[in-house]
């Protein structure tokens, strides 16, 4: 573990659980009363950040300038919710210590615990409770009625990752050719005087076999194929604003008054 002095350095800073993913802000660290170790992180965790729990940091680590510790960012998130009031009482402490699997016994063996738990490393040992006991004595006739108010922001996360990847589809596309051929045909005609016209198609006056060969020809269709750029495709990002609704529960502080008459006066609210 390191020293007390170093560990309230990380205050201000990132606090990721053990896969690198953020939890939340630091905003002050809890030391025992009677070692004076550092044993919590008070983190903002939430929407915006409004909303605080407390984190063990006996097993926290630096990353770079972020502070790591070796658990799931949901567990920290489902953690008892407990007002940090500046101090833990023993009670709070064994309620959190069971919620992140901790022995609380086997935590501080060396130093017995004292019924004043854990407090801000900001305050000096006790002045909690001294605090207590001068209003306790000062017989303010006065209380302060306190009240959560929830707000509400905004924080960019990344969503998810896009990109363009060309396939290969194949598709039959059919075309009709027009293709020629030539074909023979047979053309009659009579023939004309007594002897030149017979005398040159049949060889002489006698008759006699003979062949005539004449080549034809025809079209066949050839397909050649070449790629043609098309179109070109490109990726964007444009910004669209759309309306969600957030539900959280806040607490107030409702003031009875009971006097000596016994009537009961209902709930006093600001």
């Amino acid at each position: 573990m390191v020293d007390v002095e170093t560990v309230r350095g990380w205050r201000g800073h990132a606090l990721i659980d053990r896969a690198g993913g953020y939890i939340g802000r630091i905003d002050a660290i809890y030391v025992d009363d009677r070692s004076g170790q550092p044993e919590w992180a008070l983190v903002s965790v939430g929407l915006a950040g409004t909303r605080s729990t407390f984190v063990p940091i006996v097993q926290a680590t630096t990353a770079g300038s972020d502070v790591r510790v070796p658990y799931h960012k949901q567990l920290v998130e489902d953690a008892p919710g407990i007002a940090p009031d500046r101090q833990l009482s023993v009670a709070e402490e064994q309620q959190l210590f069971r919620h992140y699997g901790l022995d609380y016994g086997a935590a501080d063996t060396a130093t017995p615990r004292g019924p004043r738990g854990t407090r801000d490393a900001d305050l000096p040992a006790g002045a909690d409770d001294v605090g207590r006991e001068a209003s306790d004595r000062a017989g303010d006739e006065a209380m302060t009625r306190s009240e959560e108010e929830l707000r509400v922001g905004t924080e960019a996360r990344e969503r998810g990752r896009v990109r363009l990847r060309k396939y290969v589809t194949t598709e039959q596309v059919t075309q009709t050719v027009p293709v020629r051929r030539e074909k023979v045909r047979l053309e009659h005609e009579p023939a004309s005087g007594a002897g030149a016209g017979v005398a040159a198609d049949t060889g002489g006056p006698e008759a006699a076999d003979s062949a005539h060969e004449v080549v034809l020809h025809e079209e066949q269709p050839v397909v050649e194929k070449r790629v043609v750029p098309k179109e070109r495709v490109r990726l964007d990002k444009e910004t669209v604003t759309e309306q969600q609704q957030v539900t959280e529960d806040v607490r107030k502080e409702q003031i009875d008054v009971d006097d000596r008459s016994g009537r009961r006066h209902g709930p006093r609210e600001g």
